[in-house]
């Protein structure tokens, strides 16, 4: 059965927010600091007509990276006052950091994922910024 073309049309700016929306799991999953880059240079790099969707979605992405960075050093500033790396509290804090932390920026990247690729705006809670 084939496919109307209207069935099938993109949103303006909805490959940007998807791409922006991976760059940000990949920078917590896979490459840290490389994607992180890559993300920054998608958003200086954007025009002045770029989409409101894909301006939302890099927004929130950069937004929550920022925030995993900032928790990230806070987890290991807490490891070193509690005693450094070789301290039994190290697993506990890393346990805990993983499980609350790190895997709830990943859920909610996600969710902005699926949002993206509906060709919605997701501001994340908490650490998004407001879309305009």
């Amino acid at each position: 059965m084939p496919v109307s073309a209207d069935s099938e049309q993109e949103i303006p700016g909805q490959s940007q927010a998807v791409w922006a929306e991976v760059l940000y799991l990949s920078n917590l999953l896979i490459a840290p600091g490389l994607a992180f880059a890559v993300l920054l240079w998608l958003y200086f790099k954007r025009s002045a007509n770029t989409p409101a969707l894909a301006l939302c979605h890099l927004r929130q992405a950069i937004s929550a990276s920022i925030w995993a960075g900032a928790l990230l050093v806070i987890a290991n500033l807490l490891i070193i006052l509690l005693g450094g790396y070789a301290a039994p509290k190290t697993w506990v804090i890393v346990i805990i950091y993983f499980t609350t932390c790190h895997s709830t920026l990943v859920l909610l990247g996600v969710l902005g994922l699926a949002k993206a690729m509906a060709g919605q705006k997701y501001v994340y809670p908490l650490v998004g910024r407001p879309c305009e």
